[in-house]
């Protein structure tokens, strides 16, 4: 069986074969419990000590400042009621934004029923948040502001820098969701300000299941799960050790070639673009034009339904819809909703992402697949 081409790398990515690799003496050999004294304890031990360090350079911090978690998910979990618990004295005010992945907007809604408050701040028709407002809408009781570093459905970047300086002039903790941008664009958590960063390994090549959360030193965080004291007591639990060190060799591929490989991306999501372009496609691009993730394309086709598109299109092109069209209502996304793109483009929407095993010869073919399937769908009226 030929597989469709695989263009939704921001949903999750293939597992890199070094990865793999590296994995096998885990799953094979060293199955030994990283906390046991003797001899079988040893190597996983300097496994998962090896991945935090591989996971610190990436992100240019500390090893001891990197805690392991199950993902994306619980580092945002983590992050956001670990803070809210362990400050309570400071203040009930989180500040985040509408476009949030649910991973952090569930959370800010789980702390309300705790006498927590959220702000959630509006973006404009890029999908972006002005720091200006960040500084508005801070209250003496604000203690965390919240803002993801690339959006995953549009793949525009927040200002990020800016939002930090503000953070720290005013003592408020500061924690972003860097699912979508790590090994895409720079993650310097000393150039980004922040106090917490969230890692999802499954967007980056490492296998589902393991994530990481930057703490920085000094920073005031209520454990996410009580147990024997693993992870510097953040998360109590044997730890997986077959999966941190796929995370940490993953990172370790991130740091190489990466101005080429972010240069690779960006060219074969521009000729995807200026393909599609060149058919006299009527779309629409949703995120920044300039300000978004090298490997993101984000369209909308005016008047067709997403749920249709991909149907005409799966068995050759795998990508993922903006909007799902039920029999008599259209679900569009929260993103496109507070970006306020019109319900008619909104419908359309489909999420096209590269990655680091996408070939030109595969773009190539996208874009006839894609051009030929919203010319029949048009003709024969199929919306």
């Amino acid at each position: 069986m030929v597989h469709p081409i695989y263009l939704d790398y921001n949903g999750t990515t293939p597992i890199h074969p070094e990865v793999i690799e590296t994995m096998k003496v885990f799953l094979e050999k060293e199955f030994g419990n990283p906390s046991s004294a003797h001899w079988y304890g040893i190597t996983p031990k300097r496994a998962i000590e090896n991945a935090r360090l591989q996971v610190a350079e990436l992100l240019n911090c500390d090893p001891v400042e990197v805690v392991f978690t199950s993902g994306g998910t619980e580092a945002n979990n983590h992050a956001i009621k670990g803070i809210a618990w362990a400050n309570q004295a400071k203040g009930n005010h989180i500040i985040t934004t509408r476009i949030e992945h649910p991973a952090v907007l569930e959370v800010c809604r789980y702390l309300e029923k705790w006498g927590f408050k959220t702000t959630y701040l509006p973006v404009d028709e890029y999908g972006l948040v002005y720091p200006e407002d960040v500084k508005k809408a801070i209250l003496p009781e604000t203690l965390l502001i919240t803002v993801m570093h690339a959006n995953n459905e549009v793949g525009t970047l927040e200002p990020i820098e800016d939002i930090g300086r503000i953070a720290k002039t005013r003592g408020i903790f500061f924690h972003t969701d860097a699912a979508q941008s790590i090994g895409k664009v720079p993650t310097d958590v000393k150039s980004l300000g922040v106090d917490l960063l969230s890692v999802a390994g499954h967007k980056i090549y490492a296998p589902k299941g393991v994530g990481a959360l930057f703490i920085k030193k000094g920073t005031s965080l209520d454990p996410f799960c009580h147990g024997a004291g693993q992870e510097r007591g953040f998360r109590g639990g044997t730890e997986n050790v077959l999966e941190i060190v796929g995370l940490g060799k993953a990172c370790e591929i991130l740091r190489k070639d990466f101005a080429a490989r972010q240069e690779k991306m960006m060219g074969l999501t521009h000729g995807l673009y200026q393909g599609l372009l060149h058919h006299e496609i009527d779309m629409r691009l949703n995120g920044h034009p300039e300000l978004r993730l090298p490997n993101t394309l984000s369209l909308s086709f005016k008047g067709l339904e997403a749920n249709r598109i991909l149907e005409e299109i799966g068995l050759d092109v795998a990508a993922s819809a903006g909007a799902a069209c039920h029999s008599d209502t259209i679900e569009i996304s929260h993103v496109l909703k507070a970006m306020n793109v019109p319900v008619e483009w909104a419908k359309g929407t489909i999420r096209f992402t590269t990655g680091m095993m996408t070939t030109e010869d595969e773009i190539h073919r996208t874009i006839v697949i894609v051009a030929q399937a919203l010319k029949k769908l048009r003709k024969t009226g199929s919306h």
